[in-house]
């Protein structure tokens, strides 16, 4: 098995070192200020009827629609960081999980744009603004509690195994992301594909959440393997169940995914403060 976890790591750790390097992260930021130009360029071309044919059915209309175009972009490179942060402590990993409802809330918002018309205007769209107050003001509530979530964290490390244990654990959590990046991949490469043959289908983002909750799941459950205390057991499948909270608020309508996404982070904070207070002494003091 040591030989597995080695090359599982062998695998993982360049493609995470090539994906957090500060060069990477300027050409995304590159990328995504072309990428929105571009997009604004061929929605602006089809109004003109430069752009006709089959092709001009799969473009938007609104100019607005560039604006979701950037954002999911940058939510598919967040669950890409996301993905990568599976390796990490529990606690981090949720962590980056409320900031990627915060961003998926933010991006609901701007979605919403697409449905007014140009030049903008306030009637006949109340509905519209009420759903941009409720996604914006609840992306600014995540925002604060994930800060809330961060200040509360414990400053040792989560997992409390040995070092042979651990590196084991972690590598088997290695193999776990590496799968979901592939899964990952072939989902968007599908979905863009159906999209660009003009094709219905569903957000494959969202199908990609249903995945990562079984992914939450296995994850709890190997840990047990190197984790087996009861403490650990309950604190793991604690933060398991806020990130599938934050699933279902993903998958509600508008004004409940804010309610939920607020009582998972808030599940989180309680947890957290919780076994830190409560807990972490009785535990230094049974070893």
């Amino acid at each position: 098995m040591n030989t597995i976890y080695e090359k599982i790591t062998h695998l993982f750790d360049p493609l995470h070192h090539l994906w957090e390097h500060e060069q990477m992260h300027r050409k995304i930021s590159l990328f995504l200020v072309l990428f929105f130009l571009v997009g604004l360029l061929t929605i602006e071309l089809k109004r003109l009827g430069v752009i006709a044919g089959p092709l001009a059915t799969v473009i938007p209309h609104s100019h607005f629609s560039a604006i979701e175009w950037a954002f999911t972009v940058v939510l598919i490179l967040e669950v890409i960081s996301l993905i990568f942060t599976l390796p990490c402590s529990f606690s981090r990993s949720v962590g980056k999980q409320f900031e990627l409802l915060a961003l998926i809330l933010l991006r609901n918002a701007f979605k919403e744009l697409s449905h007014f018309p140009e030049p903008i205007s306030f009637a006949g769209n109340e509905t519209a603004v009420l759903r941009i107050l409720s996604d914006g003001f609840g992306a600014l509530i995540i925002f604060a509690l994930l800060g809330l979530y961060y200040l509360v964290q414990c400053k040792k490390h989560d997992d409390t195994v040995s070092s042979v244990d651990l590196f084991s654990f972690v590598s088997a959590k290695k193999g776990i992301a590496l799968l979901l990046l592939l899964a990952f991949s072939y989902m968007g490469i599908k979905s863009g594909w159906l999209t660009a043959t003009g094709r219905e289908h569903s957000d494959f983002l969202h199908d990609f959440y249903t995945l990562l909750i079984l992914a939450d799941v296995l994850v709890v459950l190997i840990s047990q393997c190197f984790q087996p205390g009861f403490y650990a057991v309950f604190r793991n499948s604690g933060f398991a169940l806020s990130t599938m909270i934050i699933r279902i608020a993903l998958a509600a309508p508008p004004f409940y995914n804010v309610l939920l996404g607020i009582a998972a982070a808030a599940f989180a904070i309680a947890l957290t403060i919780i076994s830190r207070k409560l807990f972490t002494r009785q535990m230094t003091q049974y070893h």
